[in-house]
């Protein structure tokens, strides 16, 4: 297997070995950009276990509009009162960055069947590749079950309001990335 760049996911000293308390999940993603569906999976992560870490995914082969530092600034403010929430960014393995961070816990989100299949075949890879972490399906609220980023893209392409689907800053910080001649 290829050895892997780890320098943006050390953990930090307070999640090291056995000074970690109660039971951290990493909540993986791209998140490009997020939205109020991510948000209320973070939130409703928060009240089941004592850290969650949303781990941002540099992703160079989805061609992510906005850059990962973008990413992590735009999930810092858009989770900025939910306790017990850290934002990081990662790149390489998944199940290297969780096992880095202390934890064996993923949480991932499925939206509609049609996301099944492909969580399913992640879930299962993953399995195999480090088979003591577990990873946890949770379901958004029916108001979000339907929004996807790729959506959300496309739609404000399309000079939509997205006041519904994301929070005022990432519409902004959207529309300003496609504004034409960006």
């Amino acid at each position: 297997m290829p050895k892997i760049s780890i320098a943006s996911q050390k953990p930090s000293a307070k999640r090291r070995g056995a000074s970690q308390k109660g039971k951290t999940a990493i909540y993986p993603g791209t998140f490009d950009p997020v939205t109020y569906g991510h948000i209320d999976l973070i939130k409703r992560a928060s009240r089941i276990f004592d850290r969650v870490i949303v781990a941002v995914a540099h992703s160079k082969s989805k061609g992510t509009l906005f850059s990962v530092g973008e990413r992590v600034e735009l999930l810092k403010r858009s989770t900025k009162g939910i306790k017990r929430v850290e934002i990081e960014d990662f790149d390489g393995l998944v199940v290297d960055y969780v096992k880095a961070s202390g934890a064996n816990v993923m949480v991932r989100g499925l939206r509609m069947i049609s996301d099944f299949e492909y969580e399913f075949q992640m879930a299962l890879t993953n399995r195999k590749l480090a088979g003591d972490i577990e990873t946890i399906f949770m379901m958004p609220h029916e108001d979000y079950s339907y929004v996807s980023s790729k959506l959300i893209k496309e739609t404000a392409a399309l000079g939509a309001s997205l006041g519904n689907f994301i929070p005022k800053e990432v519409e902004a910080a959207l529309k300003k990335k496609l504004k034409p001649g960006f």
